[in-house]
Protein backbone atom coordinates (compact mmCIF):
# COMPACT_ATOMS: atom_id res chain seq x y z
CA UNK A 1 0.00 0.00 0.00
CA UNK A 2 1.62 3.28 -1.03
CA UNK A 3 0.06 6.21 1.02
CA UNK A 4 -1.71 8.88 -1.23
CA UNK A 5 0.67 11.65 0.16
CA UNK A 6 3.84 9.80 -0.57
CA UNK A 7 4.74 11.51 -4.14
CA UNK A 8 3.68 15.16 -2.78
CA UNK A 9 5.85 14.65 0.31
CA UNK A 10 9.02 13.17 -1.68
CA UNK A 11 8.88 16.29 -4.02
CA UNK A 12 9.21 18.46 -0.39
CA UNK A 13 11.36 16.25 1.74
CA UNK A 14 13.48 18.50 3.80
CA UNK A 15 17.09 18.18 3.55
CA UNK A 16 19.30 17.16 6.32
CA UNK A 17 21.21 19.32 8.59
CA UNK A 18 24.61 20.63 7.36
CA UNK A 19 25.54 21.36 10.58
CA UNK A 20 28.37 19.08 12.39
CA UNK A 21 26.44 15.78 13.85
CA UNK A 22 26.53 15.27 17.50
CA UNK A 23 27.81 11.77 18.86
CA UNK A 24 25.30 8.56 18.93
CA UNK A 25 23.79 7.74 21.89
CA UNK A 26 22.97 4.26 22.47
CA UNK A 27 19.84 2.52 20.25
CA UNK A 28 17.42 1.50 22.59
CA UNK A 29 16.06 -0.81 20.07
CA UNK A 30 17.97 -3.26 17.62
CA UNK A 31 16.37 -2.73 14.71
CA UNK A 32 17.88 -0.05 13.07
CA UNK A 33 19.90 -1.37 10.73
CA UNK A 34 17.92 -1.85 7.00
CA UNK A 35 18.51 -2.74 4.15
CA UNK A 36 16.47 -0.43 1.50
CA UNK A 37 14.86 -1.75 -2.17
CA UNK A 38 18.21 -1.27 -4.28
CA UNK A 39 20.01 -3.22 -1.35
CA UNK A 40 22.08 -0.60 0.31
CA UNK A 41 22.26 -0.71 3.87
CA UNK A 42 21.54 1.97 5.93
CA UNK A 43 22.31 2.42 10.02
CA UNK A 44 20.24 5.00 12.16
CA UNK A 45 21.15 5.85 15.80
CA UNK A 46 19.76 8.67 17.87
CA UNK A 47 21.65 11.86 18.72
CA UNK A 48 21.00 14.94 20.88
CA UNK A 49 18.14 16.29 19.44
CA UNK A 50 17.95 14.38 16.66
CA UNK A 51 18.67 11.37 14.84
CA UNK A 52 21.60 10.01 12.64
CA UNK A 53 21.90 8.05 9.58
CA UNK A 54 25.00 5.94 8.02
CA UNK A 55 23.86 5.06 4.19
CA UNK A 56 26.14 2.39 2.02
CA UNK A 57 27.72 4.15 -0.70
CA UNK A 58 27.04 1.29 -2.94
CA UNK A 59 25.78 -2.46 -2.07
CA UNK A 60 27.27 -4.48 -0.21
CA UNK A 61 30.05 -1.35 0.91
CA UNK A 62 32.57 -1.46 1.88
CA UNK A 63 32.43 2.35 2.00
CA UNK A 64 29.40 4.29 3.59
CA UNK A 65 28.42 8.16 3.53
CA UNK A 66 27.12 9.97 6.44
CA UNK A 67 26.21 10.63 9.37
CA UNK A 68 23.55 12.91 8.14
CA UNK A 69 21.80 14.47 10.82
CA UNK A 70 17.81 15.10 10.97
CA UNK A 71 16.42 16.94 13.74
CA UNK A 72 13.75 15.31 15.60
CA UNK A 73 13.16 18.02 18.66
CA UNK A 74 11.59 16.81 22.02
CA UNK A 75 11.59 12.72 20.93
CA UNK A 76 12.55 10.77 23.64
CA UNK A 77 11.89 7.67 22.13
CA UNK A 78 12.32 6.04 18.33
CA UNK A 79 11.04 3.15 16.86
CA UNK A 80 12.06 1.76 13.63
CA UNK A 81 9.85 -0.49 11.34
CA UNK A 82 10.08 -1.30 7.81
CA UNK A 83 7.52 -2.71 5.05
CA UNK A 84 7.68 -4.89 1.91
CA UNK A 85 8.06 -1.63 0.04
CA UNK A 86 11.18 -0.54 1.68
CA UNK A 87 9.91 2.32 3.44
CA UNK A 88 11.14 3.28 6.81
CA UNK A 89 9.09 4.46 9.32
CA UNK A 90 10.19 6.21 12.13
CA UNK A 91 7.47 6.64 15.19
CA UNK A 92 8.50 8.64 18.31
CA UNK A 93 7.17 9.40 21.89
CA UNK A 94 7.91 13.35 21.70
CA UNK A 95 7.22 15.48 24.86
CA UNK A 96 6.37 19.23 23.96
CA UNK A 97 6.05 20.96 27.54
CA UNK A 98 3.90 19.59 29.76
CA UNK A 99 2.47 17.50 26.88
CA UNK A 100 2.90 14.50 24.73
CA UNK A 101 2.15 12.79 21.75
CA UNK A 102 3.30 9.91 19.12
CA UNK A 103 5.15 11.12 15.98
CA UNK A 104 5.63 9.81 12.58
CA UNK A 105 8.13 10.57 9.68
CA UNK A 106 9.02 8.70 6.69
CA UNK A 107 12.13 7.50 4.65
CA UNK A 108 10.72 6.41 1.13
CA UNK A 109 13.90 5.81 -0.31
CA UNK A 110 17.54 4.71 0.47
CA UNK A 111 19.74 7.98 1.24
CA UNK A 112 16.80 9.91 0.68
CA UNK A 113 15.94 12.89 3.61
CA UNK A 114 13.14 12.01 6.13
CA UNK A 115 9.74 13.42 5.68
CA UNK A 116 8.54 16.31 8.21
CA UNK A 117 7.06 14.66 11.09
CA UNK A 118 3.49 14.59 11.53
CA UNK A 119 1.54 13.50 14.96
CA UNK A 120 -0.66 10.83 15.49
CA UNK A 121 -2.13 12.62 18.29
CA UNK A 122 -2.65 10.59 22.09
CA UNK A 123 -5.08 8.30 23.14
CA UNK A 124 -6.23 10.97 25.73
CA UNK A 125 -7.62 14.72 25.65
CA UNK A 126 -6.49 15.01 29.60
CA UNK A 127 -2.71 15.82 29.33
CA UNK A 128 -1.90 14.44 32.87
CA UNK A 129 -3.31 11.19 31.71
CA UNK A 130 -1.74 11.34 28.52
CA UNK A 131 1.76 11.78 29.73
CA UNK A 132 1.26 8.05 30.88
CA UNK A 133 1.94 6.42 27.91
CA UNK A 134 4.82 4.55 27.11
CA UNK A 135 7.33 4.09 24.54
CA UNK A 136 6.01 3.10 21.22
CA UNK A 137 6.47 -0.21 19.19
CA UNK A 138 5.49 -0.57 15.82
CA UNK A 139 5.18 -2.68 12.93
CA UNK A 140 4.33 -2.50 9.15
CA UNK A 141 2.49 -5.49 7.40
CA UNK A 142 2.37 -7.06 3.94
CA UNK A 143 -0.29 -4.16 3.01
CA UNK A 144 2.24 -1.52 4.22
CA UNK A 145 -0.31 -0.71 7.06
CA UNK A 146 1.70 0.88 10.06
CA UNK A 147 0.41 -0.72 13.27
CA UNK A 148 1.75 1.63 16.13
CA UNK A 149 1.08 0.22 19.76
CA UNK A 150 1.64 2.37 23.14
CA UNK A 151 0.99 1.44 26.81
CA UNK A 152 -1.97 3.43 27.67
CA UNK A 153 -2.54 5.29 31.48
CA UNK A 154 -4.75 2.63 32.22
CA UNK A 155 -1.45 0.08 31.66
CA UNK A 156 -3.30 -1.65 28.92
CA UNK A 157 -1.87 -1.42 25.09
CA UNK A 158 -3.26 1.38 22.76
CA UNK A 159 -3.31 0.75 19.15
CA UNK A 160 -3.63 3.23 15.96
CA UNK A 161 -3.03 1.93 12.33
CA UNK A 162 -3.18 2.85 8.73
CA UNK A 163 -6.36 1.72 7.23
CA UNK A 164 -6.65 0.35 3.55
CA UNK A 165 -6.68 3.53 1.79
CA UNK A 166 -3.58 5.26 3.72
CA UNK A 167 -5.49 7.31 6.25
CA UNK A 168 -4.97 6.71 9.98
CA UNK A 169 -7.79 4.93 12.21
CA UNK A 170 -8.11 6.30 15.58
CA UNK A 171 -6.49 4.98 18.83
CA UNK A 172 -7.87 1.61 19.86
CA UNK A 173 -7.75 0.30 23.24
CA UNK A 174 -6.94 -3.54 22.83
CA UNK A 175 -6.81 -3.79 26.45
CA UNK A 176 -4.92 -5.73 29.19
CA UNK A 177 -3.78 -4.79 32.72
CA UNK A 178 -1.03 -4.07 34.37
CA UNK A 179 1.38 -3.91 31.27
CA UNK A 180 4.70 -2.20 31.63
CA UNK A 181 6.24 -0.54 28.46
CA UNK A 182 8.16 -2.32 25.88
CA UNK A 183 5.77 -3.86 23.59
CA UNK A 184 7.22 -5.94 20.89
CA UNK A 185 5.20 -5.70 17.65
CA UNK A 186 5.74 -8.16 14.84
CA UNK A 187 4.47 -8.60 11.30
CA UNK A 188 4.38 -12.00 9.95
CA UNK A 189 4.76 -12.61 5.59
CA UNK A 190 1.11 -13.57 5.78
CA UNK A 191 0.45 -10.20 6.76
CA UNK A 192 -1.09 -10.87 10.30
CA UNK A 193 0.33 -8.50 13.18
CA UNK A 194 1.00 -9.90 16.83
CA UNK A 195 1.91 -8.04 19.90
CA UNK A 196 3.43 -9.16 22.79
CA UNK A 197 3.55 -6.99 25.82
CA UNK A 198 5.24 -7.86 29.84
CA UNK A 199 2.60 -7.35 32.25
CA UNK A 200 3.08 -8.20 36.43
CA UNK A 201 4.07 -11.68 36.69
CA UNK A 202 3.43 -12.60 33.08
CA UNK A 203 3.37 -11.75 29.32
CA UNK A 204 0.20 -10.69 27.48
CA UNK A 205 -0.14 -11.46 23.53
CA UNK A 206 -2.48 -10.28 20.81
CA UNK A 207 -3.17 -11.92 17.21
CA UNK A 208 -5.41 -11.57 14.27
CA UNK A 209 -6.89 -14.48 12.64
CA UNK A 210 -6.68 -13.23 9.15
CA UNK A 211 -4.32 -10.18 7.73
CA UNK A 212 -5.84 -6.53 8.93
CA UNK A 213 -8.22 -8.18 11.24
CA UNK A 214 -8.95 -7.28 15.02
CA UNK A 215 -6.11 -8.03 17.52
CA UNK A 216 -7.48 -9.77 20.28
CA UNK A 217 -5.68 -10.98 23.51
CA UNK A 218 -4.61 -14.44 23.03
CA UNK A 219 -3.51 -17.28 25.89
CA UNK A 220 -1.52 -15.27 28.54
CA UNK A 221 2.59 -16.36 28.59
CA UNK A 222 3.45 -17.04 32.38
CA UNK A 223 6.97 -15.55 32.55
CA UNK A 224 7.94 -11.95 32.60
CA UNK A 225 10.75 -10.45 30.78
CA UNK A 226 12.72 -7.49 31.48
CA UNK A 227 11.31 -4.21 30.98
CA UNK A 228 11.83 -2.88 26.93
CA UNK A 229 14.03 -6.16 25.85
CA UNK A 230 11.41 -8.60 24.06
CA UNK A 231 12.35 -8.80 20.40
CA UNK A 232 10.32 -11.07 17.92
CA UNK A 233 11.13 -13.31 14.95
CA UNK A 234 9.22 -15.00 12.12
CA UNK A 235 11.26 -18.67 12.17
CA UNK A 236 8.04 -20.82 10.44
CA UNK A 237 5.15 -19.39 8.62
CA UNK A 238 3.18 -17.08 10.84
CA UNK A 239 4.78 -18.60 13.70
CA UNK A 240 6.75 -15.88 15.88
CA UNK A 241 10.18 -16.17 18.64
CA UNK A 242 10.39 -14.45 20.64
CA UNK A 243 13.72 -13.07 22.86
CA UNK A 244 13.65 -11.79 26.17
CA UNK A 245 16.37 -11.21 28.49
CA UNK A 246 15.43 -13.10 31.79
CA UNK A 247 15.72 -11.35 35.07
CA UNK A 248 18.46 -10.21 36.72
CA UNK A 249 18.54 -13.04 38.83
CA UNK A 250 18.33 -15.45 36.62
CA UNK A 251 20.60 -13.66 33.83
CA UNK A 252 20.88 -15.26 30.28
CA UNK A 253 18.32 -15.01 27.21
CA UNK A 254 15.09 -17.01 26.47
CA UNK A 255 13.70 -18.26 22.99
CA UNK A 256 9.90 -18.57 23.68
CA UNK A 257 7.35 -19.62 21.07
CA UNK A 258 3.94 -19.44 22.26
CA UNK A 259 2.35 -23.23 23.11
CA UNK A 260 5.78 -24.40 23.90
CA UNK A 261 7.97 -24.44 26.81
CA UNK A 262 10.98 -21.62 26.69
CA UNK A 263 14.50 -22.35 26.06
CA UNK A 264 17.34 -20.57 28.47
CA UNK A 265 20.41 -19.41 25.88
CA UNK A 266 22.47 -18.12 29.21
CA UNK A 267 24.41 -15.08 27.63
CA UNK A 268 24.94 -12.23 29.91
CA UNK A 269 23.12 -9.46 28.44
CA UNK A 270 23.10 -5.90 29.23
CA UNK A 271 19.72 -4.05 30.16
CA UNK A 272 19.09 -3.70 25.71
CA UNK A 273 17.43 -6.09 23.93
CA UNK A 274 19.35 -8.49 21.57
CA UNK A 275 18.82 -8.17 17.83
CA UNK A 276 17.82 -11.23 15.61
CA UNK A 277 18.28 -12.55 12.12
CA UNK A 278 16.88 -14.92 10.00
CA UNK A 279 19.48 -16.24 7.25
CA UNK A 280 20.85 -19.15 5.91
CA UNK A 281 24.55 -19.80 6.76
CA UNK A 282 26.21 -23.06 4.70
CA UNK A 283 22.93 -24.06 3.31
CA UNK A 284 21.16 -24.33 6.44
CA UNK A 285 18.31 -22.15 7.66
CA UNK A 286 19.68 -20.32 11.11
CA UNK A 287 18.72 -17.72 13.37
CA UNK A 288 21.82 -15.07 14.54
CA UNK A 289 21.08 -13.69 17.93
CA UNK A 290 23.49 -10.31 19.16
CA UNK A 291 23.39 -8.56 22.22
CA UNK A 292 25.72 -6.21 24.61
CA UNK A 293 27.39 -8.14 27.42
CA UNK A 294 27.07 -7.13 30.56
CA UNK A 295 30.81 -6.09 29.84
CA UNK A 296 29.91 -3.59 27.25
CA UNK A 297 31.51 -6.19 24.64
CA UNK A 298 28.78 -6.92 22.01
CA UNK A 299 28.26 -10.97 21.65
CA UNK A 300 27.39 -13.05 18.66
CA UNK A 301 25.64 -16.74 18.59
CA UNK A 302 23.77 -18.71 15.80
CA UNK A 303 21.73 -21.60 15.52
CA UNK A 304 19.62 -23.95 13.37
CA UNK A 305 16.38 -21.83 13.10
CA UNK A 306 13.88 -23.06 15.65
CA UNK A 307 16.68 -25.93 17.28
CA UNK A 308 17.76 -23.84 20.17
CA UNK A 309 17.59 -26.88 22.34
CA UNK A 310 20.62 -28.10 20.72
CA UNK A 311 22.99 -25.27 22.17
CA UNK A 312 23.89 -21.55 21.65
CA UNK A 313 27.18 -20.75 22.16
CA UNK A 314 28.05 -16.87 22.40
CA UNK A 315 31.00 -15.24 21.18
CA UNK A 316 32.35 -12.09 22.59
CA UNK A 317 33.57 -9.65 19.14
CA UNK A 318 34.62 -5.92 18.79
CA UNK A 319 35.03 -3.24 21.73
CA UNK A 320 32.64 -1.80 23.95
CA UNK A 321 29.36 -0.13 22.56
CA UNK A 322 26.26 1.72 23.70
CA UNK A 323 23.12 0.18 23.54
CA UNK A 324 21.25 -2.38 21.36
CA UNK A 325 23.33 -4.29 18.32
CA UNK A 326 21.90 -4.37 15.20
CA UNK A 327 21.92 -7.32 12.32
CA UNK A 328 20.95 -7.49 8.98
CA UNK A 329 22.46 -9.22 5.60
CA UNK A 330 24.13 -7.21 3.14
CA UNK A 331 23.76 -7.02 -0.50
CA UNK A 332 26.09 -10.04 -1.17
CA UNK A 333 24.66 -11.94 1.50
CA UNK A 334 26.59 -11.36 4.55
CA UNK A 335 25.62 -11.35 7.83
CA UNK A 336 26.09 -7.79 9.34
CA UNK A 337 26.72 -6.75 12.76
CA UNK A 338 26.46 -3.22 14.10
CA UNK A 339 27.36 -1.15 16.76
CA UNK A 340 27.54 2.16 18.03
CA UNK A 341 31.06 2.80 19.73
CA UNK A 342 31.91 4.39 22.76
CA UNK A 343 33.03 6.78 20.73
CA UNK A 344 29.58 7.43 19.59
CA UNK A 345 30.21 6.36 16.03
CA UNK A 346 29.05 3.35 13.52
CA UNK A 347 31.49 0.08 13.55
CA UNK A 348 30.83 -2.71 11.39
CA UNK A 349 31.86 -6.50 10.78
CA UNK A 350 30.87 -8.51 7.96
CA UNK A 351 30.75 -12.41 7.56
CA UNK A 352 33.67 -13.91 6.07
CA UNK A 353 33.87 -15.56 2.85
CA UNK A 354 34.14 -18.46 4.42
CA UNK A 355 32.05 -21.41 6.07
CA UNK A 356 30.10 -20.70 9.44
CA UNK A 357 29.86 -17.53 11.10
CA UNK A 358 33.15 -16.13 11.33
CA UNK A 359 33.40 -12.15 11.35
CA UNK A 360 35.81 -10.32 9.59
CA UNK A 361 37.83 -6.98 11.17
CA UNK A 362 35.62 -4.34 12.65
CA UNK A 363 35.79 -0.68 11.11
CA UNK A 364 34.31 2.79 12.61
CA UNK A 365 32.22 4.25 9.60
Amino acid sequence: MRPRTARKSERNLPSPSSSPPAAATGPGTSRWLLRGKDDRLSAYAPTDGGLLRWTEIRPGGPEWSGPDFFPAPGIEHLTLAQGPDGYVHFIGRRRKGKAVDIVHAIQYQTGRPLTVWHTLGNPYKEADRGLKIGIPAATVNTAGSVHVFVRNAGLGVQMRRQAANGKWEGWKDLRGSKVQDGPAAVATATGKVEVLAPAAGRTLRWTQEKPGGELTLAEDIPFTPVVRTVVGLETAEDRITYYWNESEADGGITAHRPGQATVALSGTPADSPAAALRTEIGGHDCTVLAHRGTDGRPVLAACVTEAEDDGVWWTATGDECLGAPALAVDAMGRVVLAVIGTDGGLHVARQKPEDGLALGAWTRV
